[in-house]
């Protein structure tokens, strides 16, 4: 019953840090995600993409 409880709150206790972003993640995806609005209200699919791959670096540096 202990290993049971233990195993039990270590799971959960990882899946809190892992669902944790840093500020300054969210900021920059807050950013991008305005310049993709503009961009949309524009019309102009060529920002877009620059935005989305902006978006999609910050991703790759930070999957969480």
């Amino acid at each position: 019953m202990k290993k049971t409880f233990l195993m039990v709150a270590m799971a959960a206790g990882m899946m809190t840090f892992a669902s944790c972003d840093s500020a300054k993640e969210n900021q920059v995806e807050d950013q991008t995600e305005k310049t993709e609005d503009i961009q949309d209200d524009a019309d102009n699919p060529g920002p877009e993409e620059a935005a989305e791959e902006r978006e999609d670096s910050v991703d790759a540096a930070d999957p969480n």
